[in-house]
């Protein structure tokens, strides 16, 4: 066998051999069990709530009357991006006398992929002109500070 041939049978095997099937399953949020979730019932009020299922993962940001507790499952290999496989949500909603009213789950089929848009909006006055961009800074370098001690030197 060349050389030749060895040399790009060995790179083969290295490239071959650094590649991974490993999947590896990510688990986060902070979903309660089933047990904990069904003593949950309409009119007790967040201090029994917090009590059986601990802090919310989110409070809603428009009234904070919805707390979510979430989790998630993702699947990842090697260098490809992350798949969701599973995504728990539980939703309980307060009344305005701090009593449960609703109990929703949701899971993975109940979301929606939302397009993040990367467009800038412009904002007026940050494009520098040439003579400021190029210029602007000259003289305000001052590599001894003036000092005030009051000698009149």
């Amino acid at each position: 066998m060349s050389i030749r041939k060895m040399f790009f049978l060995s790179l083969f095997m290295l490239a071959a051999g650094g590649c991974s099937s490993d999947t590896f399953l990510v688990h986060n949020g902070n979903m309660p069990s089933s047990d904990k979730i069904s003593l949950i019932s309409p009119g007790q009020s967040k201090a029994d709530v917090e009590f059986v299922l601990g802090s919310p993962s989110a409070v809603t940001s428009f009234d904070g009357k919805t707390w979510l507790y979430m989790s998630s499952t993702l699947k990842k290999v090697a260098f490809f991006e992350p798949e969701e496989t599973d995504r728990d949500v539980l939703a309980i909603t307060f009344n305005s006398e701090g009593k449960v009213s609703e109990i929703k789950n949701y899971d993975l089929e109940d979301g929606q992929k939302i397009a993040v848009d990367t467009a800038q909006t412009p904002t007026a006055g940050t494009k520098l002109g040439f003579f400021r961009k190029y210029f602007g800074g000259v003289g305000a370098y001052l590599p001894i500070a003036p000092s005030n001690t009051g000698d009149g030197l």
